[in-house]
């Protein structure tokens, strides 16, 4: 007599096997993720904030930039803001043993105290910005019209700007704007000149007359090509005439002495170059 077959038994659970080793894999994905981030993280934020220190020097880092400042030492990106690039400043020097960067809203309250009568008679401003103090010393107060020499009238005013910031060590940036009235004279071809120029006299007087250490300085000059008011009216642009003084919130890490002497003293300078219309 032939037995009767039975049908298979069929299981609802076999999905269980399948999914264990779905999560078992994505938790070793995840492992590999967070060892790999954790070893590497370190050497990143050094490189990273090296890098950043080196371009501001050079002046490539713009004060309208985004990008995010990292600390040596942090565990995480930091917003490029100046309380937060302070921080990641600070903590970077902490690690080499030196002293903490100034406080740059300090310098700020220390030079508006100073510089009032000027700042009263729209001669200088001071804003702050990502990269640090700015200090903007406009025509009207400081240059002749065409003219990259400082006026007599203005020295006084200049002094108590470098004293200062002589007894302070962060980098220095000095920035030559103009409008976008086209010059040309026996002495400049172009804006991009009469900017430069006026830079390079500022960092001049810096090293020459306040015995500014070479490795803090560095020049800039911009033209016409960096407004920050309308070049469509005369009061816009004889704000736009003007050479900023940049106080980064880097302090220079090559200084061996606060007095620069001999023949070594000379400033780095990087300067734009374009054809201008003019």
């Amino acid at each position: 007599m032939a037995r009767k077959k039975h049908g298979e038994h069929v299981s609802h659970e076999r999905w269980l096997v399948s999914y264990a080793d779905f999560i078992t894999l994505l938790f070793a994905f995840f492992v590999v993720l967070y060892s790999t981030a954790q070893g590497d993280q370190k050497k990143a934020a050094q490189l990273a904030a090296a890098i950043q220190d080196a371009f501001q020097q050079l002046g490539v880092f713009q004060s309208t930039s985004t990008s995010p400042a990292i600390s040596p030492g942090s565990t995480q990106l930091l917003p490029k803001t100046p309380s937060n690039q302070v921080l990641a400043t600070s903590g970077a020097q902490a690690q080499d043993g030196e002293d903490p960067v100034v406080d740059i809203e300090q310098l700020r309250r220390e030079l508006k105290r100073e510089l009032t009568r000027e700042i009263d008679r729209d001669e200088i401003s001071l804003r702050m910005e990502p990269d640090g103090l700015v200090i903007s010393l406009r025509e009207v107060g400081f240059f002749d019209s065409g003219s990259p020499r400082l006026k007599k009238r203005s020295l006084g005013a200049f002094e108590k700007v470098a004293h200062v910031l002589s007894e302070r060590r962060n980098l220095i940036r000095v920035e030559g704007h103009t409008d976008n009235v086209p010059i040309h004279t026996s002495e400049f071809a172009s804006n991009w000149e009469l900017s430069t120029a006026r830079a390079t006299e500022v960092i001049r007087m810096l090293l020459v007359e306040y015995q500014f250490p070479p490795p803090r300085l560095s020049a800039a000059g911009y033209g016409e090509y960096h407004p920050i008011a309308s070049n469509e009216t005369e009061a816009g642009r004889q704000v736009n005439r003007r050479v900023d003084i940049v106080v980064l919130y880097l302090r220079s890490r090559t200084i061996v002495s606060q007095k620069a002497t001999g023949p070594r003293v000379k400033a780095s300078a990087f300067v734009t170059k374009e054809e201008s219309s003019r």
